[in-house]
C-alpha cells in the first residue's frame, strides 16, 4: 500500500477487528485479521496491542490451549466508545477525501 498506516488507523483497525470476536482473540488471529485488510507485521500489532492495552481499551487474560497459555484479548467499554469515535471520524475523512479525488470539493 503507498499511503502509510499511522498509529491511530491501526488502534482503530486493530480495536475493529477484536470487537468482532465478544470473548476476545488471541495476537496470532488478530495479525491474521488485521492482514486481510492491511499488509502488517507481527512485530508492528504487539506494540498496538499493548499502547491499548495501556489504555485501558482492551483487556488481556491467557487461556490454556493445548498445554500452551494463549494470550486473548478482548475491548473494554472505553474501547468500544474509542471504536465508535474512530468510525465517526473515518466516515468524515473519507467522504471528504472521495469528493477530492472525484473532483469535487470537500465538506
Amino acid at each position: 500500500m503507498v499511503f502509510n498506516t499511522g498509529a491511530a488507523l491501526l488502534d482503530a483497525i486493530v480495536l475493529a477487528v477484536v470487537s468482532r470476536e465478544k470473548e476476545g482473540t488471541y495476537g496470532y488471529k488478530i495479525t491474521q485479521d488485521v492482514r486481510t485488510t492491511i499488509e502488517v507485521s507481527e512485530s508492528t500489532l504487539y506494540p498496538v496491542l499493548r499502547r491499548l492495552q495501556k489504555d485501558e481499551c482492551l483487556e488481556v487474560y491467557d487461556r490454556q490451549i493445548d498445554g500452551r497459555n494463549r494470550r486473548y484479548y478482548k475491548v473494554t467499554a472505553r474501547g468500544m466508545a474509542q471504536l465508535d469515535l474512530y468510525r465517526r471520524e473515518w466516515k468524515s475523512y473519507s467522504i471528504k477525501i472521495n469528493e477530492l479525488f472525484k473532483g469535487g470539493v470537500a465538506v
